[in-house]
């Protein structure tokens, strides 16, 4: 039987701030090309369960530092933090109320993500680098408006389900895992999922990887060790 690959020895050991490593993600979402003006949001479940971190409205992802952050509940009252949170992350509290497994969402409108939602249709699994989306990814099929009312934000949480990801039709996408570490590896890979989809579509028709071998590189790619160093990688390459 062939033994399947693991990875074990790469990763940080580095212990950081979980406000600073919020901040950091926003910077590797910027450096990756997920913010245009002040579109997106990135939030992290509260530890001791008073709500949730998010930046404060009006901070660019470039200039997020921990002191930027705002501790609000599910009604989007601050508890911590100055500043008012940007309304659009009323959804992502659904999500946390529905899925205690997740710890942090990511939502951006990317262009290829953006480009791809235009057209209607799922997330392709059609290349190694995009299998971590194999039965990972929902698809919200029509556009049900701004997200910043509760139909909003159930109908949001409908589509995702029990996955880490979705594709939202004439949007972007969410991204709800168990570490913002997780939930920015999902966003910048699915960027990079869209921007190749749309590269083969143009050129012919897309073959998708055997279900088998995409679950098997979906765990493969997902392993907590991959995740950390992906992360530390890009956030090397944002100058953090």
């Amino acid at each position: 039987m062939k033994q399947r690959a693991t990875v074990t020895d790469i990763g940080t050991s580095e212990s950081r701030d979980p406000l600073d490593t919020l901040a950091d993600a926003c910077r590797i979402l910027h450096a990756q090309g997920h913010m245009a003006s002040l579109a997106g949001q990135i939030t992290w479940r509260d530890t001791a369960g008073r709500g949730y971190w998010t930046p404060a409205l009006a901070t660019h992802f470039a200039r997020a530092s921990a002191a930027s952050m705002l501790l609000v509940d599910d009604e989007l009252h601050v508890l911590e933090g100055n500043g008012r949170p940007n309304p659009a992350v009323r959804f992502h509290a659904w999500v946390y109320r529905h899925r205690p497994d997740v710890r942090a969402i990511v939502h951006t409108h990317p262009r290829h993500v953006s480009a791809l939602s235009m057209l209607g249709v799922p997330l392709p699994v059609a290349h190694m680098d995009a299998c971590m989306f194999h039965d990972d990814c929902g698809f919200l099929a029509q556009w049900p408006g701004v997200p910043i009312d509760d139909e909003e934000g159930r109908i949001i949480t409908e589509a995702l389900g029990s996955r880490r990801s979705a594709l939202l039709v004439n949007h972007g996408y969410i991204c709800a895992c168990a570490s913002v570490e997780e939930s920015v590896y999902m966003a910048v890979s699915m960027e990079s999922a869209a921007e190749m989809a749309l590269l083969a579509m143009s050129a012919g028709t897309i073959q998708p990887v055997r279900a088998d071998l995409a679950q098997a590189a979906h765990d493969f790619l997902l392993q907590p060790s991959i995740v950390k160093a992906t992360f530390a990688y890009w956030r090397e390459l944002a100058g953090v």
